[in-house]
């Protein structure tokens, strides 16, 4: 299996499993991946969704560009199917998502980064939007995000040099939120997933929706987004739940309803 999905405890659990190529995802990781982000997406017993890339050496080394040759026909017609079906490629998923980088993120593999919310590297992972050093262009949002997400000059470099960042260098331009040991990589990615499930899951969403949206509109329509999204919440089982359990000095029990 070139991907392993696994969702238990509301926790979506997804691996490329490709470390022979060290993770390249070719058209059926993609295609893989698709299925697994859908899931994320519309399954109720999925709160929270966590990446990551098989064995110690790669998250992802991005697209398998022996499997797609630029120009191609059946390269043209992939990506036309896969529209709005890839996680950074205008799927959306409003569950909070985890990276749990254990190596080589590489072109591909930095926009799959860009669309996650929470990233914990290991100590040895480096980053780097390589694309252009392939005479391609850093797509699926490389371009968009990467100056989002970094500062202007840094984010510059990287995609028109190829600049590669250290998992510190990562950590110290706000790129990832954790730099970490390998043996303790995933351990501290569950560690937040499981702190994730203990919030309100539909608070959650609103949030990360509200979050996203907003970047590219101005503040009174995010305000007004924000109002509206408050009144939905107010109207669910769980803003009921959560002050009824802070008050009762107890876990609360929400339900995503």
């Amino acid at each position: 299996m070139k991907l392993i999905y696994e969702v238990n405890d509301r926790i979506a659990r997804i691996t490329i499993n490709r470390p022979e190529a060290m993770n390249a995802m070719d058209a059926d990781v993609y295609a893989e991946l698709s299925r697994a982000w859908i899931d994320v997406r519309d399954n109720p017993d999925v709160w929270i969704a966590i990446v990551t890339g098989a064995g110690d050496k790669a998250f992802t080394a991005g697209a398998d560009l022996k499997s797609f040759i630029p120009g191609t026909r059946g390269k043209a017609d992939f990506w036309l199917t896969q529209k709005n079906m890839i996680l950074n490629r205008g799927l959306e998923v409003w569950k909070p998502i985890i990276a749990a980088v254990n190596g080589y993120c590489l072109a591909g593999g930095m926009t799959l980064l860009f669309a996650t919310d929470v990233r914990i590297a290991a100590e040895h992972a480096v980053f780097e939007i390589s694309e252009v050093k392939r005479g391609i262009l850093p797509g699926n949002g490389g371009t968009q995000r990467a100056l989002r997400q970094l500062p202007y000059a840094i984010a510059m470099e990287m995609l028109l040099l190829g600049r590669r960042l250290t998992a510190p260098e990562a950590l110290g331009y706000g790129l990832v939120n954790r730099v970490v040991p390998m043996k303790d990589l995933m351990a501290t990615a569950e560690e937040y997933a499981r702190r994730l499930c203990d919030n309100g899951p539909l608070a959650l969403r609103a949030v990360k929706e509200l979050a996203i949206r907003s970047q590219s509109v101005p503040l009174e329509h995010g305000l007004r987004l924000e109002e509206s999204f408050q009144e939905f919440l107010r109207t669910t089982e769980d803003a009921k739940e959560g002050p009824r359990a802070f008050a009762e000095k107890r876990k609360a029990a929400y339900k995503a309803q």
